[in-house]
């Protein structure tokens, strides 16, 4: 794990452990001004369709380490509205945030409303993705060609004793720079397999948008095209895989064909207990949200803090400063470390049908 240093120590703690914050309390206003000279803090969401831990993960987690600070903040969602997304941007500089916290919907529009935020003096935070080009001034994020990794090795391992397996793959949005690294990451370990034969390759498409539905049309094109011989799909996230899902659902093919996934959600870890799906990928969301809330919370208070790890802008080069944490394989065998970590609410997973496969499993 890579951790931040500066005058005053930010410490990213285990996934699940509270973060350690020093700021002196001066009473939290969602939503105010950043009057008085007290740090306050913008935070731009992406959507609550592509994945809904943006709601219900990231902002529970930011703002408990912002109330926790005692900063002002003000956390929206653009709800995947590219207009909207600079529309907020510019109230919360007009409202005078002295930090903005952003996860880009396109490294275009990402850099538009970065490149305003530093002409006014504003500290710029790339959360979770990379703005291509942006020229932010810090990224916190995982590591997110391992992520892609683990979903590689994953399918490899689910599709151990199968005979040059067809694999599909449906890879997430091809204006997010986090699903190129995520394909570089999967790409690295089935591509070898491709090239000796033990694998073959079969459909490979990019999903506009990360839109699951969208996601759907494309996997059942795929199935079509390939007379139903798909045996493997390397899925990008738990919302594709679950769209991938139920497109073998209908084909009575679930639970025969391996699926990926990534995010641990609730409905990913779901499928994993049914068995349609083989695996996904978790990352310890709160352990981001509050690497990134106290870097904004330095930040804001006029410190220059210094990381140990850095990433390369793919377009321009420059090496912005980086947080980068590390994401872990879930698999029927080790779901309890979400739900041991808090991310996962063994009430909302084992409800209903699920309560005695989480029964079976040890799950609880």
């Amino acid at each position: 794990m890579h951790l931040l240093s500066s005058s005053r120590p930010i410490l990213a703690a285990a996934a699940g452990a509270a973060l350690v914050l020093t700021m002196t309390a001066c009473g939290a206003d969602e939503g105010g001004g950043g009057g008085d000279d007290k740090p306050f803090i913008g935070v731009i969401l992406p959507d609550s369709a592509s994945s809904d831990r943006w709601e219900t993960a990231d902002r529970k987690y930011l703002e408990a380490a912002f109330d926790a600070a005692g900063v002002e903040y003000d956390i929206q969602n653009a709800q995947g509205s590219r207009e909207d997304f600079q529309t907020i941007a510019d109230q919360m500089l007009t409202k005078g945030v002295n930090v903005l916290v952003t996860v880009n919907l396109d490294s275009g529009t990402g850099k538009t409303v970065i490149e305003k935020a530093k002409s006014q003096g504003v500290a710029t935070i790339d959360y979770d993705r990379l703005t291509e080009d942006g020229g932010a001034d810090y990224y916190v994020s995982f590591d997110n060609e391992q992520v892609g990794v683990l979903q590689g090795e994953g399918l490899v391992s689910c599709l151990e004793g199968a005979e040059k397996p067809l694999v599909a793959e449906l890879n997430g949005s091809p204006t997010d720079n986090n699903a190129t690294l995520f394909k570089n990451g999967y790409d690295s370990v089935l591509q070898p397999l491709y090239d000796g034969g033990t694998f073959e390759k079969g459909p490979d498409e990019w999903v506009p948008d990360w839109d699951n539905a969208q996601g759907g049309t494309l996997f059942e094109q795929m199935l079509t095209d390939t007379g139903t011989e798909i045996d493997g799909v390397l899925a990008a996230n738990d919302g594709l895989a679950h769209a991938v899902i139920t497109v073998l659902e209908r084909n009575n093919l679930n639970g025969t064909v391996p699926v990926t996934g990534q995010d641990a959600t609730i409905q990913g870890l779901q499928n994993i207990l049914t068995g349609d799906q083989c695996m996904t990928v978790y990352k310890a969301i709160e352990e981001e949200a509050n690497a990134a809330a106290e870097l904004a919370v330095a930040l804001a208070n006029g410190e220059k803090p210094t990381t140990d790890a850095s990433v390369t802008d793919p377009v321009s080069g420059a090496e912005v400063p980086s947080v980068l944490l590390e994401p872990v394989g879930i698999t029927i065998e080790n779901i309890q470390l979400v739900v041991d970590d808090g991310f996962a609410d063994p009430a909302e997973l084992c409800a209903g049908e699920y309560a005695a496969l989480c029964t079976e499993h040890g799950i609880g």
